[in-house]
């Protein structure tokens, strides 16, 4: 779990790639739900958010940029 702290640390390319690294791990525990393979399945949202998390930063870091 990423916390908005460190991800304020960090530069636009920085949250892109979190972003997308946390879409792919999203979509890795998703494929992992579908053929019952995953067992904690609480790590789904809190990846979600993480995403959410992420885009929100990234969107209050474009906006201040321009």
């Amino acid at each position: 779990m990423t916390n908005a702290k460190t991800l304020r640390e960090k530069d636009i390319a920085g949250l892109e790639a979190e972003v997308k690294s946390l879409q792919k791990a999203h979509f890795g525990l998703r494929m992992q739900k579908a053929t019952q393979q995953l067992n904690n399945t609480a790590t789904l949202r809190s990846t979600r958010r993480d995403i959410a998390r992420a885009k929100t930063i990234l969107a209050q870091k474009r906006a201040a940029a321009k």
